[in-house]
């Protein structure tokens, strides 16, 4: 009856819902990732340096030189390793059996001449045309390097949803487990977990994250660790104190008289009373990760490159911000922004949808 009340609720909280389908839609697109993305290559990581730093709507023609080695077969969830040569062009002559063509940025007439079987026996033109060269158009330019910006972004949400879901999932088992053991059994057990939840505290979150970064080593999963161990601080204060006043409820001393076991009780009587405030304090923690792991990119101890990772984009672009570029830093903070802003606007729904007094 609860749970109807409270998505009845939500469901008339616009600003809930559209908060929702958000993170619905970037969570789908994180998934599909290299499917959705232009560029699927590995971390979509062709650099075309030529033209780098491109506004957004450029487009140009590309045309692709086959080299000798294998060729990886493109994969689900880590794209394709891309070995042939790209050269973008900006003027191309034909001949009957060589092109020449010159690259784009030449500020001189020297044309380059590659011969047909470069390509394959028996190539003719039109194949070319059909198979080797092609229009590309970057929706949102390219970055410094002369990658696609928008395949960066898509790639990217993978960082920032699954450091959520990792550092949500380790901070409610950690916090969870210790909040419950010191609300529930108290005294001594009470005193030490409060005692290392009092340490815990004191230290900058920040700081603590950097050093357990720099001590497990920089890299993707060291990111999640460090994140989640750092956030069951608040998840057990908060397990704690409603695990002591739900304890002191009737049903639950009826449980202790009837003579259920403490871990029963526990687990079937008193937390799934404390859900609520748990899905609450989720949806802000899963913010929390994202921004944190979006700080730790910018400083550089973050996802390593070639990784793509929305704070290390706008690390990486940041001065453009005065350089007459500013859509380089200013896309992927929007990202950021408007990742952080639904996930906190769920949060503040499912705490007004979820409150009992209401």
């Amino acid at each position: 009856m609860e749970f109807k009340r409270a998505l009845n609720r939500l469901k008339k909280d616009v600003w809930a819902l559209v908060s929702a389908l958000y993170i619905l839609g970037v969570c789908g697109i994180a998934v599909f990732a290299y499917q959705l993305a232009p560029d699927a290559t590995r971390f979509a990581n062709q650099m075309l340096l030529s033209i780098h730093s491109k506004p957004p709507g450029f487009s140009c023609h590309v045309l692709t030189i086959p080299r000798n080695a294998p060729r990886e077969d493109s994969n689900f969830f880590t794209g394709s390793r891309n070995t042939n040569e790209e050269i973008p062009i900006e003027e191309i002559r034909w001949s009957e059996k060589e092109i020449a063509f010159k690259r784009y940025g030449n500020a001189t007439d020297y044309f380059e001449t590659i011969s047909f079987t470069q390509f394959s026996k028996g190539t003719q033109r039109a194949d070319i045309e059909r198979l080797y060269l092609q229009e590309k158009y970057f929706l949102f330019g390219t970055d410094k390097y002369g990658r696609d910006l928008l395949s960066r972004l898509i790639i990217g949400s993978r960082i920032s949803i699954s450091i959520g879901f990792v550092a949500v999932l380790i901070s409610l088992v950690v916090g969870v487990f210790l909040g419950a053991l010191a609300g529930f059994y108290g005294g001594g057990v009470d005193k030490l977990i409060l005692w290392l939840i009092n340490v815990m505290w004191s230290i900058p979150t920040l700081l603590m994250v950097i050093a357990i970064t720099l001590a497990l080593g920089r890299g993707f999963w060291q990111v999640f660790v460090a994140v989640g161990f750092t956030m069951w601080v608040e998840v057990a204060r908060l397990v704690r104190g409603l695990v002591k006043s739900t304890k002191e409820e009737i049903y639950v001393q009826a449980g202790t008289v009837l003579g259920f076991s403490q871990t029963r009780i526990l687990v079937h009587h008193i937390l799934p009373m404390i859900l609520a405030p748990l899905i609450v304090i989720s949806a802000a923690n899963f913010a929390s990760a994202i921004l944190m792991e979006s700080g730790l990119s910018f400083l550089g101890i973050g996802a390593q490159p070639p990784m793509p990772s929305w704070g290390g984009m706008v690390k990486d672009h940041f001065r453009y911000l005065l350089l007459g570029k500013p859509y380089l830093a200013i896309l992927p903070g929007l990202a950021i922004m408007s990742l952080v802003l639904a996930f906190m606007t769920l949060g503040n729904s499912l705490s007004d949808a979820l409150d009992v007094r209401r």
